[in-house]
């Protein structure tokens, strides 16, 4: 190729370039700096005799500059807000008066950007030192899909609506649904780890490399497919959180005491819980030590909520479900009254007999219950009580212990007679809301003298409740003689009642059981009633022997 030849192509190539700048030039427009950039803050509640607000922590801002097209705001507690129009409003978390430097950004044509900051001197009253403790442990704690549970992940309407505006009632996943598909079976490869840093609170996402998209939002993982899709995306790193009261439609709810914790999870830098889906902010409705269920309404559709329900035990698809970490016990080593910081006393004759027409009156008196010689013992005697012909005992730990899932095991001796009824059993925690059965009952063991060495193992649930329960029972010999393992495994799969490892009922769980929160412990002695039956004219005292009480996890 000549010289000649070569300039004149170099010659076109520099116009056609010049051409084209010019062109990228003149669609742009000038490029000028946003200037005169004003941020002014509106503390909600600031009166002279509450300078720093009313204890929401929220300030409104403004910022306004000219040639800006965006701003940002980054606050000093971790977080940052994007606001197109300059406005937005910010609720501080952290407990007490501190004051937060807030830098406000503002953005001109071609990315060019001013900054300023202003001082907020703001008071917050909120804080869940609790769903700290449950997130993290105390220090850090990993958290997975309850993937084994129906309605793990669950989407439902978000209106005002209170009898379907607190649950999945549109579509709940079933168990281990997402594994089964390429194009979804990356949910169940999130990790979760909460940790706390002084009085921050930090979260991180492993996802294993990819994540899980709802359609609406994965383009933002490069997807275009039009339906949900696992992508290849980085989650981001640590990011903060900080918790602020629950503003959604539950808390309009009559019962929303039982239906959210009222406590929302606010992550920076638009981290999420696993499934993406355009929120960085989830409303905890329930939480334990090992068990959580949050809310969050789907960004860009305020119409619809997303459930997703995690838990601290990494599940296995088709497990042998078992236990084995001992989180709680009572040994009854200690002689002297049950132990105060484990049980409480039901006491009375209870409303038409605890509801089953027995004939006890109970009593925290030693006769009734006392730890003696390495047991507890719970005695039915036939004498004046409170009104009753009988006196006997129940104990619980209400308001001491509760839990969500794990195995219970009670090594126990059984009174004899006709018309005693001993029970070893558990109560969901919210009775007092949602009252029996929709608060659910699992009764690990009850035996009737009438029916000696017959024991049942049964759970009481709506539509199965009463007379019609959910009930095995198999006969166990010398029940009454020499002392048994009556033992529950409790998952998200299943109920499961043994004797000395000899199943005696299951039943499955899921979603739509009221299995799935916390429960806790009662053992008592009842006489007579509707199930006790009649009581043998000769009877004159008997106990139930409990040699120990384990929960594990």
């Amino acid at each position: 190729m000549s010289r000649k030849i070569i300039i004149k192509i170099v010659s076109l190539f520099t116009i056609l370039l010049m051409t084209g700048c010019q062109k990228d030039d003149y669609t742009f427009g000038s490029i000028d700096s946003p200037s005169n950039l004003t941020v002014t803050a509106e503390i909600v509640g600031k009166t002279i005799a509450e300078p720093n607000g009313d204890g929401s922590g929220t300030v409104k801002f403004t910022a306004a500059a000219d040639h800006a097209i965006s701003y940002k705001y980054v606050y000093s507690d971790g977080t940052s807000d994007n606001a197109p129009n300059g406005k937005i409003t910010k609720r501080f978390t952290k407990t007490g008066v501190n004051t937060y430097t807030v830098t406000v950004i503002a953005s001109g044509k071609g990315g060019v950007v001013t900054n300023t900051t202003i001082d907020v001197v703001v008071q917050s009253d909120f804080s869940d030192p609790q769903a700290v403790q449950f997130l993290t442990g105390g220090s850090s704690k990993k958290w997975y899909w309850s993937a084994s549970e129906p309605g793990h992940l669950g989407v439902g309407q978000n209106d005002s609506d209170a009898t379907k505006n607190f649950y999945g009632n549109y579509y709940q996943a079933g168990a281990f649904e997402k594994a089964n598909s390429p194009s979804s079976s990356c949910l169940y490869d999130n990790v979760l780890t909460f940790s706390v840093a002084g009085d921050q609170l930090k979260y991180e996402l492993d996802n294993g490399g990819a994540t899980f998209f709802n359609a609406a939002f994965e383009s933002v993982g490069g997807g275009s497919s039009g339906s949900d899709a696992c992508l290849a995306y980085n989650a981001g790193g640590v990011k903060t959180v900080s918790l602020s009261p629950s503003e959604s439609v539950i808390m309009a709810n009559p019962k929303h005491a039982e239906q959210t914790r009222g406590t929302t999870m606010n992550f920076s830098d638009g981290g999420f819980m696993g499934y993406y889906i355009g929120q960085s902010s989830y409303e905890i409705l329930s939480i334990t030590e090992n068990r959580m269920t949050v809310r969050a309404v789907m960004g860009g559709n305020p119409a619809l909520a997303w459930y997703h329900t995690f838990t601290t035990t990494k599940p296995t698809q088709n497990p042998t479900v078992d236990y084995t970490k001992l989180v709680w016990s009572d040994e009854f080593n200690t002689d002297g009254p049950p132990d105060a910081a484990k049980w409480v006393y039901d006491l009375g004759r209870g409303d038409n007999g605890w509801g089953n027409n027995e004939k006890q009156n109970y009593t925290n008196a030693t006769a009734n219950v006392v730890v003696q010689g390495g047991n507890l013992k719970i005695t039915a005697k036939k004498e004046a009580s409170g009104g009753a012909d009988y006196s006997s005992a129940r104990l619980k730990s209400e308001g001491k212990y509760a839990f969500t899932y794990g195995k219970v095991e009670v090594r126990a001796k059984l009174p004899i007679g006709g018309g005693t009824w001993p029970a070893i059993w558990m109560l969901g925690a919210n009775y007092a809301t949602n009252m029996w059965p929709a608060c659910g009952e699992i009764d690990i063991m009850e035996h009737v003298g009438n029916s000696q060495n017959l024991i049942h193992g049964t759970l009481h649930y709506p539509g199965h409740s009463g007379g019609s329960a959910n009930s095995g029972s198999k006969t166990i010999p010398n029940v009454s003689t020499e002392f048994h393992v009556y033992k529950t495994v409790w998952s998200p799969s299943s109920v499961k009642i043994y004797v000395d490892e000899e199943l005696i009922h299951s039943v499955p769980n899921d979603a739509a059981l009221p299995f799935n929160k916390d429960f806790f412990l009662i053992l008592n002695v009842a006489m007579g009633g509707n199930f006790g039956g009649n009581i043998d004219a000769a009877f004159t005292q008997s106990s139930m022997e409990i040699d120990y009480v384990r929960v594990y996890q």
